[in-house]
């Protein structure tokens, strides 16, 4: 029944919802703030808002956290030179967010600053805050890349991956 009941959740939320939270004015805003982090280190971060999982995820009682994985991949977060991206991956018929980071940040990061970064966001979402909790997120990711790939002095920002926030 929870299968039955979790398929119709996803089906009633559309890209509607997600538009009703993070209003163009404010994705354009987050955007900024992606280009400015980016400016301070070396890694890519990508963010990733979907309203529902589509329904081939659904039939096979796919978790947020596969979805977010695979979105890592069509985003191309894994492919940049040092392996250093981070996808902020937020579902809203689950209510669920999941941060994931390439392998070579990992090595340099613990597993309880992400789920620091997630508990923020979780706090932000349940307020109603989304821009200010995904901008908050998004600082402390920049942090977490600025300690570990700081920008070098005179190095130009590749900008490997566009900064365009993903609605889905």
């Amino acid at each position: 029944m929870s299968r039955f009941l979790r398929f119709l959740k996803h089906r009633w939320y559309d890209v509607a919802d997600v538009q009703r939270v993070l209003k163009p004015d404010a994705l354009q805003r987050l955007e900024r703030r992606i280009a400015a982090s980016e400016q301070r280190h070396g890694g890519e971060v990508r963010i990733c808002v979907e309203a529902a999982l589509p329904s081939s995820y659904l039939w096979r009682n796919a978790s947020a956290r596969e979805r977010a994985i695979a979105m890592f991949g069509k985003l191309r977060v894994w492919d940049t030179e040092h392996n250093n991206g981070v996808l902020i991956y937020l579902l809203l018929a689950d209510h669920a967010i999941e941060l994931v980071a390439d392998r070579g940040l990992n090595r340099h990061v613990q597993a309880q600053h992400w789920q620091d970064v997630v508990d923020h966001l979780r706090a932000a979402l349940r307020a109603g805050q989304y821009e200010d909790g995904l901008t908050t997120a998004l600082e402390e990711v920049s942090a977490a890349l600025v300690q570990h790939f700081p920008r070098e002095a005179g190095a130009v920002n590749a900008d490997e991956l566009d900064n365009t926030i993903v609605i889905r």
